[in-house]
């Protein structure tokens, strides 16, 4: 019992596949199992990143007595959908650390530790500290403020921080982190390289859908964003100024 407990502590991917019974594809045994500070999980609809978040969360909670994993969503709702994963997990759990408090959107192990699930809104994370995992769900719809509050609450712990999301535009934090230079761990993950998505569904959702709006939902492409009159690129490169203007520019 005690070498499995060790091994399962040193291993999530085997805890999930012993424990749970779940068995992770190859990607998320990848998260689940990394040590990396900072990831980007930029994957299909129904591609099993709120489970792999929820996995995380549950077994950083059971395995780090005393630890503060956030969850954060756009909103109340789908705060309340990505715990109850964690529930439903915890539920599962054959001997679980015995909770002293649970909640619609909070649960509190006896070893101390706590997952607490939240709207993202600036004003209700402010006051949290040295916290060992951060989990933002749909994080192309979450404001940058948000983002900014957040960072420096991994300052001391220098915890994790799982930003999970399909893309919505080439705007926000999310895309310019997808896009920019700063060290993240990057994960993409298409509904084609899920084997639970079947391609007669894509298929019948390609001829349905928008082709920008299939394209970000299910090959997790980064369109223009709806009614813009000038390409992002162009944008960023006139911030930069080393856009070339029209006809030579003004004499």
């Amino acid at each position: 019992m005690l070498e499995r407990d060790l091994r399962w502590a040193m291993d999530a991917a085997s805890w999930a596949r012993e424990a749970l019974g779940f068995v992770p594809d190859d990607w998320q045994a990848g998260v689940l199992c990394g040590g990396d500070e900072r990831a980007l999980l930029n994957c299909s609809r129904q591609s099993g990143k709120s489970a792999t978040a929820s996995l995380v969360a549950l077994h950083t909670a059971t395995y780090v007595p005393g630890s503060l994993v956030l969850l954060l969503s756009p909103s109340l709702r789908q705060s309340g959908e990505l715990f109850r994963k964690v529930a439903g997990y915890y539920g599962q759990l054959e001997q679980p650390v015995p909770s002293d408090a649970e909640t619609v959107l909070r649960l509190e192990l006896r070893n101390g530790s706590r997952i607490i699930s939240l709207p993202s809104s600036e004003n209700t994370i402010r006051g949290y500290s040295n916290v060992n995992v951060i989990i933002v769900d749909e994080g192309s719809r979450v404001e940058d403020e948000l983002f900014l509050a957040i960072r420096p609450m991994l300052a001391i712990s220098r915890g994790r921080l799982i930003i999970m999301s399909t893309p919505s535009g080439k705007r926000g934090f999310f895309y310019d982190l997808w896009v920019g230079g700063e060290v993240w761990h990057r994960v993409k993950i298409t509904a084609y390289q899920c084997p639970r998505i079947t391609q007669a569904f894509l298929d019948d959702e390609r001829r349905t859908m928008p082709g920008a709006f299939y394209r970000q939902e299910y090959e997790c492409e980064f369109e223009e964003n709806e009614g813009a009159v000038f390409l992002y690129e162009d944008l960023a490169r006139m911030s930069r100024g080393d856009f070339k203007p029209l006809f030579g520019g003004v004499k």
